[in-house]
């Protein structure tokens, strides 16, 4: 790749640029890069760039599957683990083996290579989606359904990703070796996992430096991966399963200046991860196009559509077969209360939209197979991947949101309810300390009543919403915070004025901001 630093620089550029075009046009960034990122490469005078297909699933994957683990609620797959490993374990098999028939049988791809198009697009994305119906009010469980499959369906389709592609490198496959390997992977995976989590958990229990925490939570995920893939285990399974792990004890391990600065960090790098993998597609996307050879422009449109129609119907289809066959092996009444209605299940069935380990997939197919020839077809089962991914998030992703309101479906309040009790049961526990504490010698009495006063005007109000009773807090609570907002302003633009003026510097103007940016937050709840 010539011209290193230029091709850096407009990627940083271009992600910046197309963020802030999908936040004006109220779309979700994934789709938006997508986009651009299928334009750039064509522009005159970008740069071609090659990616080494080997370091693509390593820079990659494990800090994308350690995010999206350690930001998964472990509660919600526990109440929704059902209704989740129906869509992550066998629906990833069906997709994958619907689309290996329909590459094999129309487009001509040798079953090898059917197979490795069909784990790459198996598996879905939960960041359009998300984002959409939480902007809309979907409702809870159908978010954690969402993100839960995005979350398990990874360590499914990437280990079928690389059993197919192990089968076309070395010329061989053996499906009951691939099946004990397929279990024992997996379970070995989740050991490492654990035992990386339990390592990590006590390192970070003897530090209280964010930087360093911070750095830690970055790498954590190689942590699993790295010791997992060096075993021949799963790392998918590993980062995974560490991410989990450190989600569930990372409360009792930080501080909340690190928390603040952890989520921050975390959201900044998913964010550039996903832009990076999306761009430097479409920078590779005019090479892929030229390589392949043989096929019209219609040709690759039709098959791309097709492929698209396939992962769409499958999941749709899957999504109306299977709870009617569900019914009628279960008739548990506890599990009927579990069940989800038609508009539910077509808004899920809507919600595959292929995304970021797609694209990290497809850009890891080897160049060559062992006996030192190219990868059959590589270049088209990017293509198609490619376009699968484009097709899904953009048709799917800009109708989801009228979708969800049309259907009608809402959000049971459940969440605000569960916030709410929250809120008041911590309200009660400062309270109880105070009583517990007196006064003691170190504070004044008048400090005690104004904690006291705060902490117990916050139960009334939290407990008058938990009861359902009038609004006159609540109509309390906005007026203090309009209040408040005022003259946090008034502060702000004080200290403004005294760097203007050079009566104090950068740094503690910063260092004030910041301690006003969080009282500020902190009166919004």
């Amino acid at each position: 790749m010539e011209h290193i630093e230029l091709v850096v620089f407009g990627l940083l550029v271009a992600t910046a640029a197309l963020a802030v075009l999908a936040g004006l046009l109220r779309v979700p960034y994934p789709i938006m890069l997508v986009l651009g990122g299928s334009v750039i490469g064509f522009l005159p005078g970008v740069p071609s760039v090659v990616l080494d297909p080997d370091i693509v699933l390593l820079i990659f994957l494990p800090p994308l599957l350690y995010g999206a683990a350690f930001f998964t609620s472990v509660r919600e797959l526990r109440a929704n683990v059902k209704a989740i490993a129906t869509l992550a374990i066998p629906l990833v098999f069906v997709t994958m083996a619907v689309v290996a028939v329909v590459a094999h049988e129309v487009i001509g791809l040798g079953w090898g290579e059917s197979f490795v198009l069909g784990a790459i697009v198996s598996p879905t994305d939960a960041v359009a989606p998300t984002e959409i119906m939480r902007r809309v009010g979907a409702p809870r469980r159908l978010l954690a359904i969402v993100e839960g499959e995005n979350l398990t369906n990874d360590w499914t389709a990437l280990i079928l990703y690389r059993f197919a592609v192990a089968a076309v490198v070395s010329g061989s496959f053996s499906l009951w070796k691939a099946g004990l390997e397929f279990i024992a992977s997996g379970i070995g995976g989740l050991l490492v996992g654990l035992a990386a989590g339990m390592l990590i958990r006590q390192v970070r229990s003897r530090l209280d430096d964010p930087p360093t925490e911070i750095t830690i939570s970055i790498l954590s995920g190689y942590v699993g991966y790295l010791p997992a893939e060096e075993l021949g285990l799963s790392g998918v399974v590993a980062a995974v399963t560490t991410g989990l792990y450190m989600a569930w004890y990372t409360p009792q391990l930080t501080t909340p200046v690190m928390r603040l600065q952890g989520v921050a960090v975390w959201e900044i790098l998913t964010f550039l991860l996903n832009a990076v993998l999306f761009l430097l597609v479409g920078l590779q996307l005019p090479n892929i196009i030229d390589d392949i050879s043989g096929h019209t422009a219609g040709e690759l449109v039709l098959w791309g559509a097709l492929m698209s129609a396939a992962v769409i119907v499958v999941r749709l289809a899957w999504m109306f077969v299977v709870p009617y066959l569900s019914r009628l092996i279960d008739r548990r009444e506890s599990q009927r209360s579990r069940r989800v209605g038609t508009p539910d299940r077509l808004v899920v069935g809507w919600a595959g939209m292929r995304g970021a380990v797609s694209l990290a997939a497809a850009l890891a197919i080897p160049l060559h197979t062992d006996a030192g020839a190219a990868f059959p077809q590589r270049e088209l089962i990017i293509f198609l991947s490619f376009t699968v991914i484009l097709v899904t998030l953009i048709g799917q992703g800009l109708t989801l949101g009228p979708l969800v309101t049309r259907l009608g479906v809402r959000d049971d309040g459940e969440e605000s309810h569960e916030d709410t009790l929250a809120r008041r049961r911590a309200a009660e526990a400062a309270l109880r300390r105070l009583d517990e504490l007196g006064e003691p010698e170190w504070i004044s009495p008048e400090s005690v009543g104004r904690a006291r006063q705060l902490f117990d005007y916050r139960e009334r109000r939290f407990g008058a919403l938990e009861d359902g009773a009038d609004e006159t807090y609540e109509d309390r609570a906005e007026a203090w915070r309009r209040l408040m907002r005022e003259l946090y302003a008034a502060q702000r633009n004080a200290i403004l004025e005294l760097r203007n003026a050079g009566a104090i510097g950068d740094d503690v103007r910063r260092k004030v901001e910041r301690d006003i940016d969080l009282e500020e937050t902190r009166i919004e709840n």
